[in-house]
């Protein structure tokens, strides 16, 4: 069953950096059409006030992850987007929010999203996984993407479930109902992409943090398996929310 996904990219970020690389819209196209070439994908730019014309105009959405805070209201189109994630859940269409995605979803729907005391997540990072879902196959207990934030989930949404996380990240993953789904970190973000990082912050950073991103990298991200999982949510909510 062919399926039209829209890929709400919310990166505003226009540094030469940046223009060096897809942007993270495309990533995650680039990450989910292999596995479904059969769905049509369409990244819709919200970060410039773009945003569907209602909640059924696709069959499920992706927010991307991006610089800017959920928290910071003079960005007009945060608001915008804020809306349109209450006007998703309202209909129960399936969304995955992916890092400031997962936080824009706890905020949209009632929770709280704050900077870590204990710094930037950079590099690789862990989920533990607590609650296991029909549309984690193959299972694994955890699993490692890349990360980078030093904003995250300090109080899910009522009704929210925490899925998994770790001692620095608690709420690393959460679900509501079963047409939402949301995770810290970033399935779409390929090893060279954050090597890239590393270097580009190398002078923005503390060195203490860009050491334990550096080590960190020694862990092998889960890529094809969590972008396997993303596209059996699609399936499995579409099953359940008909």
């Amino acid at each position: 069953m062919t399926r039209r996904i829209a890929v709400l990219l919310t990166n505003d970020d226009t540094s030469a950096f940046a223009a060096k690389f897809p942007n993270d819209g495309q990533k995650v196209v680039h990450l989910l059409q292999p596995l479904r070439p059969e769905w049509t994908y369409e990244v819709v730019p919200v970060k410039e006030g773009v945003l569907p014309a209602s909640p059924e105009a696709f069959d499920g959405y992706v927010i991307t992850g991006s610089p800017a805070s959920v928290n910071d209201d003079s960005l007009h189109w945060v608001g915008q987007l804020l809306d349109f994630i209450r006007a998703v859940h309202a209909a129960r269409k399936p969304l995955i929010g992916l890092c400031f995605g997962h936080q824009a979803v706890a905020r949209a729907l009632g929770g709280q999203v704050a900077r870590n005391a204990a710094g930037w997540g950079l590099g690789t990072a862990p989920t533990n996984w607590h609650v296991k879902r029909p549309w984690m196959t193959p299972p694994q207990t955890t699993t490692t993407l890349m990360a980078a934030h030093n904003e995250q989930v300090t109080r899910m949404p009522e009704g929210a479930v925490c899925l998994g996380g770790s001692d620095f990240c608690p709420i690393g993953s959460m679900q509501i109902g079963q047409h939402i789904w949301t995770t810290q970190f970033h399935p779409e973000m390929p090893r060279v992409f954050m090597q890239a990082l590393l270097g580009y912050l190398a002078d923005k950073l503390d060195p203490a943090t860009m050491a334990r991103a550096h080590i960190s990298l020694n862990n092998a991200a889960d890529v094809p398996l969590f972008g396997q999982w993303m596209v059996q949510f699609f399936e499995h909510a579409r099953i359940t929310n008909p």
